[in-house]
């Protein structure tokens, strides 16, 4: 974890890491660009609704994994830096954000 109190926190990734989560992302991009082009042609709902489905399972997959690079490096340096309790309050509330979609 970067920066604390009401400064912006950033977390440096490897080039790997971020090739990876942005060809995810642009993969996404291109499924609700696919469901644009549905919708446009008037496709069945339900084949659209699959879709949406296998959107939210994506964008979900993208979500563990940050969430997971977030609990094994900033969380797990803010414990050793003495801030584990603040860093571990974030994480509940994002446990909790998480819970809710």
């Amino acid at each position: 974890m970067a920066k604390h109190s009401n400064e912006t926190k950033a977390t440096e990734r490897s080039t790997k890491e971020k090739d990876q989560l942005i060809n995810r992302l642009k993969r996404i991009e291109g499924q609700v660009r696919g469901i644009q082009n549905m919708i446009e042609n008037d496709r069945y709902c339900v084949d659209i609704l699959v879709q949406v489905s296998a959107i939210n399972a994506a964008l979900k997959k993208v979500s563990l994994n940050l969430l997971e690079r977030h609990t094994h490096h900033c969380v797990t340096d803010a414990i050793k830096n003495g801030d584990g309790d603040e860093a571990i309050q974030e994480l509940m509330e994002v446990f909790e954000r998480f819970s809710k979609s």
